[in-house]
């Protein structure tokens, strides 16, 4: 069993998120999913985008430092969209994390990827978030950096299509991309 600390996308702590840590402990995992905003969720990127801008990154980023401070050196870090920038930008403060797992994007390059490092990423295919020259030179950098990584593509699917309350949602790759996460998480 592996202590997996989960965070939110810009849209906020959504039911997606819930049920997504639910099926991950029905899998034997312990998860974890803290609110980085301290606020209702919203239903619309631009409206996300504005809370995002309105709580702050240094609030996001402490509300995220906390979280782990309850949680194992070993943790796997992961995120929804935003949620696996800010996993990432925490790996530096976690170097003894046993994994990254990345849904919807992968947000900057981390700072500390150690060799060996197990990183799974799983996103649309296109996706705007980040863009394809950004996504180019974030797998370079990874994987230069000696990090296990394993990407997972989805054609035709919108960004966020694991959440089903929102229109990218695709049950098919929703279900593809929990039973490859839920298959990597149980190595850790």
């Amino acid at each position: 069993m592996g202590h997996v600390v989960l965070f939110h996308s810009a849209y906020g702590l959504r039911p997606a998120v819930l049920v997504a840590a639910d099926r991950l402990r029905a899998a034997g995992h312990h998860v974890v999913t803290p609110d980085l905003y301290g606020a209702p969720a919203v239903d619309t990127i631009e409206a996300g985008f504005a809370l995002l801008e309105e709580v702050g990154e240094v609030a996001v980023m402490g509300r995220a430092r906390a979280a782990l401070h309850e949680a194992p050196p070993d943790a796997v870090l992961a995120g929804f969209s935003m949620g696996a920038a800010v996993a990432g930008a925490l790996l530096a403060e976690r170097p003894t994390a046993a994994a990254l797992l990345l849904l919807h994007g992968a947000g900057g390059v981390p700072e500390a990827v150690r060799p060996g490092l197990p990183v799974q990423l799983h996103m649309a295919d296109p996706d705007e978030y980040p863009p394809e020259p950004e996504l180019g030179r974030w797998q370079r950098a990874i994987t230069g950096a000696g990090a296990e990584l394993s990407v997972h593509r989805y054609p035709g699917v919108g960004h966020l299509y694991t959440d089903p309350d929102l229109p990218d949602h695709d049950p098919a790759a929703a279900s593809r991309t929990w039973e490859r996460a839920v298959a990597f998480l149980d190595g850790r």
